[in-house]
């Protein structure tokens, strides 16, 4: 399936739009459960640690992505609403920019047949920090991830 990726030029906004091959159910356990996250959110250049994931209404996270170059990324959160198997409103913060918090939304669609749409927002406060969002290699990040995705959702049925 195609990741589209959708750049908003009237808000600093970026929407992220993908269809996967499983229930809506089983693409939202891949989104909270940390064991899974850890196998394919990120580009496949990197390898994700999780210190904590309590994805629940009122929880928080912090992860860090490496590279075999020796490049580090920690990212911090808080889940401000998780409704199983349809919504996650999460704030993402990359530490090496403590100032800017993306707000994010990822809906969930059950489109039958086993198929689930998934669309997430992320807005900032700045088309600057949408711009630099973009720059970050965030396209190449989401499209394998979502790749590798498919892959865990293909193995876990």
């Amino acid at each position: 399936h195609e990741t589209e990726i959708i750049v908003d030029n009237e808000v600093p906004m970026v929407r992220i739009i993908r269809t996967f091959d499983a229930p809506p159910n089983k693409v939202f356990r891949a989104h909270t459960d940390p064991e899974l996250v850890a196998r394919w959110m990120g580009p496949r250049s990197t390898e994700m640690r999780v210190e904590h994931y309590d994805c629940r209404t009122g929880g928080s996270y912090r992860y860090l992505h490496t590279t075999s170059e020796g490049f580090e990324a920690w990212f911090h959160g808080s889940f401000h609403e998780v409704r199983p198997s349809e919504l996650i409103v999460q704030t993402l913060t990359f530490e090496g920019f403590p100032d800017h918090v993306a707000l994010e939304k990822l809906v969930l669609e059950d489109l039958g047949d086993g198929r689930t749409r998934l669309v997430a927002t992320s807005l900032v406060d700045s088309f600057a920090d949408r711009d630099a969002f973009v720059a970050s290699g965030m396209e190449t990040g989401v499209k394998e991830g979502y790749e590798r995705l498919d892959e865990l959702l293909a193995a876990e049925s």
